[in-house]
């Protein structure tokens, strides 16, 4: 690609295009190029200007390489983007917002009186429309009082106020259609799949491949914990796959060859071979999108309060303005007191309130998938964390292996690579680097991989059964001894690492120190939680006794329990909400997905887990645990402008009322300023919520 750089500062470029034009499509398919790049921190594709600004990490020259090799054709290939266009929404708001100005400025200054006239009654037959529906219907709605004060306006031949009565209802909800359609849009592009890789089945074997690579007519592996990344049917094996994303099912379905399976799903138990349907694309963001609309209809308490109360105030709106003209006699009384309704301003604010903050959510990293886990959130009072990849750091190290019997330390590495690296999880992940940087390829040496939830891995390797976990699952389950003559050795183990247990047959062959350091930043966060209203902090965790009361001790944290498998920490969380405890649970792997279920609002790991993500109410990246203080600041931010906007919505509106009864208000100036303060209060919804995030710098 040409391009010419217009200005550049460390990790900043901003460089020009080189050619005639550029479409929304080519701006979509630059961006998202961009942002699959690992150097990338963020950029922005301006389509009329051809202009890009890129802030990116590592080597420049790396960087100016990738873009003077880029082409159009290839990134066709290489880039998936969804049917609905974030930069195609905005761009039809600010047309049809212009559109809308334009025709009203031009009627008011350029159409002769007659066509204006013409063209207000023209124009009023939608909304008459709509009123006389709801008339129908049996049902008083704001429909009704909108048309009623538009068909009175043009009756008195005040046609300038029922001409300005429908320009500021369109405009109204103009801006709430694209506040919605935006909200759903960035929330849909957040919960997007992220699977890069799949395991490709082929004559030879099993390969990691790219997901962009996989066509339909293909077969993939699904194991436990793998989030299923295309639409396709079972052709070998049986797998109970979690469809609640997509169905709202509860329970997980089993499925066996010949059974359909989507896209976004996710397989609890068992192992099965997938032939692809469909390819990663269109037709999953379009679920997505579906699934979000549904979730944005579990609206908060205070949505549906506010949407009930609306509908409730109407008839009295109604009676009032009735009881005025028949008190006065005067009908522009009665008409000032009919402009103003609350339904417009709670119908309209709050669910834009809780939409934004969902938005705005996502661009601190944390994905909300409705507005009743807000609320719940900024209710809650005690919030428990699983201890490994969630209070601990996301990327554990392998610090040294230990072999027994006549094992050698590589072998061992390379065989426990070869098992984990078919679930990932943080523990999986660093035996699976630690080979790769001393150098270990590990081809698949081993039949059947089947995964132990919370307990380990087994498989046959040269017809001996293999295993690798826990301490538990090796030693008290499987009955694993240690060789002859090392149980000194083995009392020996640091204490300060976390232990994975790889045994051959029936005997001890390795065991795997892994380093999995607190956050630096997790004191500090529990800290800051604790100030901001949670009562109560508790770790649950797999790990002995010994390790969990050194990390709560050092992190301040209220309760721990250690020792704990995932049906107790279901149980536990349960007897926590029994007591009267609002429960929040921060976890990141499979056997986090019960707890998370349990809980008021589970919030998942975005790193963890396919599983735990799917079950999980809130996500967050991982990349730091302020997110959790992020998530409560906008959760209580949020329940204080929703009060806010009450207490405005019913007084403002009340007065304006008052004033039209006693006369003090024109029926023009009093739809005027009611409409102008239900967009008032619409905008100042979708505005920031005020927060200032506390971010002290410490270690544990």
């Amino acid at each position: 690609m040409k391009a010419s750089i217009l200005h550049e500062s460390k990790g900043r470029i901003r460089f020009l295009v080189c050619k005639s034009s550029m479409t929304l499509h080519e701006a979509d398919l630059l961006e998202n190029w961009f942002q699959k790049k690992e150097w990338t921190k963020q950029v922005t594709v301006h389509e009329r200007t051809r202009c890009v600004i890129l802030q990116y990490r590592g080597s420049r020259q790396d960087m100016i390489e990738a873009i003077r090799t880029f082409t159009w054709e290839e990134a066709e290939k290489t880039v998936l983007l969804p049917m609905h266009s974030s930069r195609e929404l905005n761009r039809n708001f600010q047309e049809k917002l212009m559109g809308k100005l334009i025709v009203k400025a031009a009627s008011v200054l350029f159409l002769p009186k007659p066509l204006r006239i013409l063209r207000i009654l023209c124009h009023m037959i939608p909304f008459v429309k709509r009123g006389i529906r709801c008339l129908l219907k049996g049902k008083l709605k704001v429909d009704v009082l909108d048309a009623l004060s538009i068909v009175i306006s043009v009756l008195r031949k005040d046609f300038g106020t029922a001409g300005m009565v429908m320009f500021l209802l369109e405009l109204g909800e103009l801006l709430e259609e694209w506040t919605r359609k935006k909200s759903v849009d960035d929330l849909a592009s957040c919960m997007a799949l992220h699977v890069d890789r799949v395991w490709l089945r082929t004559p030879e074997a099993e390969v990691l491949t790219p997901i962009s690579d996989v066509r339909p007519g293909d077969q993939i592996v699904i194991r436990a914990g793998n989030m299923i990344p295309v639409d396709g049917v079972v052709a070998q094996g049986e797998s109970m796959v979690n469809q609640a994303s997509l169905t709202g099912e509860a329970i997980p379905v089993r499925k066996y060859p010949g059974c359909m399976v989507y896209a976004g799903t996710v397989a609890e138990e068992g192992e099965c071979v997938i032939e692809v349907k469909q390819s990663l694309g269109e037709s999953r963001y379009d679920q997505i999108v579906s699934m979000i609309e549904k979730s944005e209809q579990m609206k908060s308490a205070a949505e549906s309060k506010a949407a009930n109360l609306a509908d409730r105030l109407v008839p009295y709106t109604f009676a009032g303005s009735l009881f005025s003209f028949l008190l006065t006699r005067d009908i522009t009384r009665a008409l000032s007191a009919l402009m103003v309704d609350f339904s417009c301003a709670l119908k309209f604010s709050m669910p834009l309130a809780v939409l934004s903050a969902m938005r705005e959510a996502t661009r601190e990293h944390i994905t909300v998938k409705g507005g009743k886990f807000l609320e719940t959130v900024a209710a809650a009072d005690t919030i428990v964390f699983d201890k490994t990849g969630t209070l601990t750091h996301a990327c554990p190290k392998v610090v040294k292996v230990i072999p027994f019997g006549n094992y050698q330390e590589s072998d061992m590495l390379r065989l426990a690579a070869c098992l984990e690296e078919h679930f990932p999880h943080s523990m999986a992940n660093a035996v699976v680097e630690a080979a790769r940087k001393q150098g270990l390829s590990h081809e698949e040496i081993h039949s059947k991989v089947e995964y132990i939830v919370a307990h380990g891995i087994v498989s046959m390797v040269n017809e001996q059964r293999v295993l690798i976990g826990s301490a538990h699952f090796i030693f008290e389950d499987e009955k694993i001894r240690i060789p002859a003559a090392e149980q000194e050795r083995f009392d020996r183990l640091p204490e300060e690492y976390s232990h994975l247990y790889l045994a051959i047959g029936k005997e001890l062959a390795a065991v795997i120190c892994i380093s999995d350091p607190l956050r630096k930043e997790a004191k500090e966060v529990l800290a800051a939680l604790h100030e901001l209203g949670i009562r109560k902090t508790v770790m649950l965790t797999g790990d002995s006794e010994r390790v969990a009361s050194m990390a709560a001790s050092r992190l301040g944290i209220d309760t721990y329990c250690a020792e704990i498998l995932p049906a107790d920490k279901a149980e536990f969380i349960s007897n926590l909400r029994k007591q009267g405890n609002t429960v929040l649970m921060v976890g990141d792997g499979m056997n986090d997905s019960p707890a998370l279920s349990e809980a008021d609002v589970g919030i998942a790991i975005n790193e963890g887990a396919a599983i735990a993500r799917e079950v999980a109410d809130v996500t967050i990246s991982g990349e730091s645990l302020w997110e959790l203080v992020k998530l409560r600041q906008f959760a209580l931010a949020l329940m204080k402008r929703i009060g806010s906007n009450y207490r405005f919505i019913i007084g403002f509106n009340g007065i304006l009322i008052g004033m039209g009864v006693t006369g003090l208000l024109s029926p023009a100036a009093s739809a005027a300023l009611h409409n102008l303060s239900t967009l008032g209060v619409s905008l100042r919804s979708m505005s920031a919520l005020p927060i200032a995030p506390k971010r002290r710098e410490s270690s544990v």
